[in-house]
Parts: structure tokens; sequence; C-alpha cells
């Protein structure tokens, strides 16, 4: 049986570009008059600059901690209205956004729960999806109207006043709906991203945290560790390819902290999954080995490029949203 997630409706479409991982669709336009930001930070800045700029009429508020953290979103032009309190930020919103540290969700969810009207659709920017996907089934009213999402742009810089209104151009967003959540909010939270921008697609929250441990996670713990490793004579030598290898080493610690203890189990399995990579290239570290270190070293190379190319079709349309099939 094919996933819920991933079949095709009988809405009216227009398909093209048909490749065997993706498919593409339009949507009519459904867009937010008022939409909740919750932690303004690099993400949220950036779709309240992008949103302002694609979404004709509609009202930007935000939610922070930080004084200082919303003059500057206001500042930039990130939102129209900013909050230290989390009941009038929400009030008649539209869309409210999730935008804090994943380890911030579920107490998040709690407050807001009380706050939200019946209409409104939630959905959140974490790097992380079984765990906030639990909590507002757990916590939220009406957790049929909440849509996990994953935005796959940012940076290892830090801060709103970094967010730039094309963080999202092109990018891919990931869905993690469950059979309960509401097709309409569901495509309403696919619209809001592809006016962004971004290329969507659909899988289940465990999938994601499985596959993201492989492509972000790991990467990322991995960055951290050959930075970790270096002592400051080797460290002084680095050149470009290593500073790039570990760029998103110099992402924020507390956020990711979260990211990989909510994702512990999933990550664990990639890095010992990695160590057998590893030793498989210790084995071919002889002489003996060296055609096989070099067959082994060209097929790397060739998959990357092949990654990168289906990752990357080339679209000659208009902006489309993408559908995972499995």
């Amino acid at each position: 049986m094919k996933s819920p997630f991933c079949v095709l409706d009988n809405r009216p479409r227009i398909v093209e570009n048909i490749h065997p991982i993706w498919s593409y669709r339009y949507y009519r336009t459904m867009q937010p008059k008022r939409i909740s930001i919750l932690g303004v930070g690099l993400l949220g800045g950036s779709i309240g600059l992008a949103a302002k700029q694609r979404i004709k009429d509609c009202t930007i508020a935000g939610y922070g901690h930080r004084r200082s953290t919303l003059d500057t979103a206001l500042h930039m032009g990130a939102l129209d209205e900013a909050y230290g309190q989390l009941a009038p930020a929400v009030l008649h919103a539209d869309l409210v956004i999730l935008c804090t540290p994943v380890g911030m969700f579920r107490p998040l969810l709690a407050d807001l729960a009380p706050l939200l009207s019946q209409h409104t659709i939630v959905t959140d920017v974490g790097s992380t999806k079984r765990s906030v996907v639990t909590a507002a089934t757990e916590l939220l009213r009406e957790p049929k109207r909440f849509v996990a999402s994953h935005p796959m742009a940012g940076s290892e810089k830090r801060g709103v006043e970094f967010a730039r209104a094309d963080l999202y151009d092109n990018a891919l967003c990931i869905l993690t709906p469950t059979p309960q959540t509401d097709p309409a909010a569901i495509q309403y939270v696919e619209q809001f991203w592809a006016t962004l921008g971004m290329r969507t697609c659909q899988i289940s929250p465990e999938e994601h945290d499985r596959r993201l441990a492989d492509v972000s996670h790991l990467p990322h713990a991995l960055a951290a560790a050959l930075v970790a490793m270096q002592d400051e004579p080797s460290a002084t030598l680095a050149g470009k390819g290593f500073h790039d290898m570990t760029r998103i080493a110099g992402g924020d610690g507390g956020l990711w902290r979260d990211i990989l203890l909510d994702n512990r189990d999933n990550v664990r399995q990639s890095i010992e999954r990695l160590k057998g990579q590893l030793d498989a290239l210790l084995a071919l570290l002889d002489p003996a080995q060296s055609d096989a270190l070099r067959a082994w070293l060209d097929q790397v190379a060739e998959k990357r490029q092949t990654h990168l190319r289906n990752q990357n079709p080339e679209d000659t349309g208009p902006r489309m949203n993408t559908n995972i099939h499995e």
C-alpha cells in the first residue's frame, strides 16, 4: 500500500518534468492575512522579510523575550508588530509558525494551546519532527491543523540581523503530516512555503528523522568532531577545503544540542554506519589496494554528482511544488 502522504489527489493540476523521485503540481492561491512568528531569529526573521515581499496585505507579528531582537526585526522590516507576551502575538493569526529551538517546542505548544482559534493553522521550522508532532497531538485542541515543516535553509550565522528575504528561494521544505492532519491545512502550508520560493515534499515524521540524521544531523556532528580533533599547529595550516567542510560547526551550540539529543537514536545509527565506511576506507589504505581505493573514490564522486542532479532538476516553468513518491 502506498504511503498516504505521497498520493496525488484528484484536484486539477499540471504535471511536467517527471523524475523518478519528484513530481510537480500547482495549487490554487491561499494567502494568510496575519502571520505570527514565535521566535524571531535567522529563520523567523527571513520568513517575515520574504512574506512582506511576496504576500499582499499581510501583517507579520513576532513574539520573543529579547526586546533588542524584536526592535531589530521591526527596524529591518521583518515584523509589523512585536510582542513580549504570547497572547497578543497570536491573536487573530491565520498562521502561527514556531521558530524557536526544538527543545522549546513542547512548552511553547502548551502555552499556545488555549490561545488559538479553531481556524488557526500551526506549523514549525524544526529540524526534528517526531517530537513536535507528538507534542502537538497531545497538547493542541485542534491537532489536525498542525502541519510540521522543516525548511532546508539556514546558515551557521546566528540572529535576526542575518535574516534575508531570499533565504528560502529554491530550497526544499519537508512537510511531515500524519493520517490525522487536515488535508486543507496541508495544502495551506504547502502553498505558504511555495509562495516564499520553496519546493515542498511530504514524508512521515519517522522517515524524516531517520533520513535527516544521515544528511543533516550527522554532518554537523562530524564537522564539530573534525574541529575538535585538531591541535593548534595543525589548525593554523588548514586551507579552504577544511574551512568549507567544517563551516557548519560554527552553528549555535544550544540549538544543535537540542537537535542531536532529540534525534539521538537515529544519529547513533548514522554514526555506526559511518564507522563502517571508515573501517572500509582503512582497509583500502594499503598500496596493494591502490586500484580499489581509486575506484571507491571515483564511485563516491559520481554518486555525489548524481545526488546533486536529482536534487536540482531543471525548472523551466513557473514555481511548482514537489511531492515525494515512495
